[in-house]
């Protein structure tokens, strides 16, 4: 019946309201509707993890690249292989065995580091080392008052390419979904083009959330590709572009787009 109203495009405050008198009704039903608000609790980066900032700073007052680790500039050189500035974000690294071929992501909330993701440069395994916790959603702090919609899609890089906001995976959380609908903004999905993405697609559906399958060139998977290969610029016109609300149009299109690839 959620699905069903929401497909009828009801408000979510609306069906909220319908989902409490519901139970009010039924004098034997002693279920609580509860929202489910998600904590985060401060946790610490890597041991002797610095900003990107700190490294450049230290650069400038040794006057002397030897000092600074030769896998730091790795990183750097990684990032701008990516399309992606290097001091947009507050980066970190660390020189430590088993952390030096990675990239630190921080996790942010409230400007406060509530948790951390560790992502190799080459081929080391596993890809991620992360802090992570439940109900995370990637840069919701850098979603302002003035957007006319969010763009939510699955991993930290594509959302750092277009500053959009990143699930840290392929599925929707009942908290993620929350805190996203605090911001009052219409939420659209730009789902990665795999098997993983059709179940994310099929949540949104469900949440009531937009969608964009946007017409990406050949070899193209995600926002990251598609900013790497076209610009932030045209990346984001396609996604705008390709923005559909309409339930069985997404199906549709669904079908052709994940086809395709």
């Amino acid at each position: 019946m959620n699905k069903f109203m929401r497909d009828l495009s009801i408000p979510d405050d609306v069906i909220s309201q319908l989902r409490l008198e519901a139970l009010r009704l039924d004098d034997n039903n002693t279920a609580e509707v509860r929202t489910i608000i998600p904590k985060f609790d401060i946790r610490a980066l890597p041991i002797d993890a610095k900003s990107f900032a700190e490294w450049q700073t230290f650069l400038k007052l040794t006057d002397d690249d030897y000092k600074v680790p030769l896998a730091f500039y790795n990183v750097v050189e990684y990032l701008a292989r990516r399309k992606i500035d290097p001091f947009a974000y507050p980066f970190y690294h660390t020189n430590k065995v088993g952390f030096n071929n990675r990239i630190i992501i921080p996790f942010l909330y409230n400007n406060e580091i509530v948790g951390w993701t560790a992502r190799a440069i080459n081929d080391a395994q596993p890809k991620y080392l992360s802090e992570q916790q439940p109900g995370y959603v990637f840069n919701l702090d850098a979603q302002h008052d003035d957007r006319e919609f969010v763009i939510v899609c699955e991993g930290p890089f594509d959302a750092l390419s277009i500053d959009s906001c990143a699930l840290l995976g392929a599925e929707i959380k009942d908290s993620q979904n929350w805190l996203l609908k605090q911001l009052g903004k219409e939420l659209v999905l730009v789902p990665d083009r795999d098997k993983a993405g059709q179940v994310t697609l099929e949540q949104a559906l469900e949440l009531g959330w937009s969608v964009s399958m946007p017409d990406w060139p050949d070899g193209v998977k995600d926002i990251n590709d598609a900013v790497i290969k076209l610009g932030k610029l045209a990346a984001m016109w396609l996604i705008v572009s390709a923005k559909e609300s309409n339930g069985l149009k997404i199906q549709l299109r669904a079908k052709k787009w994940f086809k395709e690839d």
